[in-house]
């Protein structure tokens, strides 16, 4: 296990790289940063040769990207044209969007795997059509739908929930944006779940507990959702780096200055510095996220070993 896991974190590093220097160059062909620097007026030679200087845009692009690689290995993301050091807006974007996720991955895992366990027991029946019918719908709906409508109706006219969400952003606060940026994720884990429950509930081994004269309860838990739980695992995993990344439709709607703001923000004003910091990040942490999934896989399934 150890040699594995050391094999995968050398093989993150051109993983990371790789992804990192494509961002930086699209980032850098999104438009002139300058330009949206200096507002609706257009800079005057002068003060735009010297803001290029200062924010050493006047060098190739290669060269930028290694100057910005080596600083990021001590730490230093830059500083963005506002003159505050990205990991100063990463101190303060990212716990917030971090406890959004938690509220949205609880909500995937515990309603998720409850409701797929439920109808991939009870395949065919009522409960399994409804939830069905249910999952495609919360598919086909737009995110930004689903969290303006939940805004107008529990917000506004029935007033139960706060229409937007405080600076400090508190974990009792987010339930409503997390499950906002849950739904679509919720309705695959469900769907999934229940087939992947569906399938192994005919295997060998669960017919063999059964014959064994074993508990209905203990079947499920120990035996049949413990093998079926691979595959949203890595759904789930996966989406981890993805929620965080693609928090900014539901950020915007719930007014919460986490990850998404910012690099809503960041794309907005052309603020290099700021959008390729905060998705060096994000890269980060969706190859951690693989990292956890294939390691947990031993857990789930004790046939699986790592030499």
């Amino acid at each position: 296990m150890g040699r594995y896991v050391i094999r995968r974190l050398l093989q993150m590093i051109p993983v990371f790289l790789g992804a990192t220097l494509l961002i930086f160059l699209m980032v850098n062909v999104m438009g002139d940063p300058i330009a949206g620097l200096c507002g609706e007026r257009q800079c005057d030679p002068a003060t735009a040769a010297q803001l290029r200087r200062e924010f050493g845009l006047d060098k190739p692009v290669w060269q930028q990207y290694a100057t910005y690689m080596g600083n990021v290995f001590t730490g230093d993301f830059g500083t963005a044209f506002n003159g505050q050091p990205v990991t100063e807006l990463m101190g303060t974007a990212f716990p917030v969007t971090v406890r959004l996720t938690v509220v949205a991955i609880l909500f995937e895992i515990v309603i998720g795997i409850a409701l797929g366990v439920i109808t991939g027991m009870r395949r065919g029946r009522p409960v399994d059509t409804s939830v069905l019918l249910l999952t495609l719908v919360v598919i086909s709906v737009p995110t930004f739908v689903t969290g303006l409508l939940l805004q107008l109706l529990l917000g506004v006219q029935w007033g139960w929930v706060r229409p937007s969400v405080s600076y400090q952003a508190a974990l009792g606060e987010l339930i409503v944006p997390g499950l906002v940026l849950a739904s679509v994720s919720l309705a695959y884990v469900t769907r999934l779940t229940r087939t992947s429950i569906a399938e192994n509930r005919r295997s060998d081994y669960v017919r063999t507990a059964v014959a064994k004269g074993l508990p209905r309860r203990r079947v499920i838990l120990r035996h049949l959702l413990r093998n079926s739980l691979i595959p949203v695992v890595t759904f789930i995993g996966t989406d981890i780096g993805a929620l965080m990344g693609g928090a900014i439709v539901t950020e915007r709607i719930f007014n919460i200055h986490g990850v998404g703001y910012q690099l809503y923000q960041g794309i907005l004003r052309h603020n290099t510095q700021t959008v390729v910091g905060f998705v060096t990040v994000l890269v980060l942490v969706f190859l951690m996220a693989n990292l956890l999934v294939d390691l947990l896989y031993a857990v789930l399934d004790p046939r699986i070993r790592y030499a």
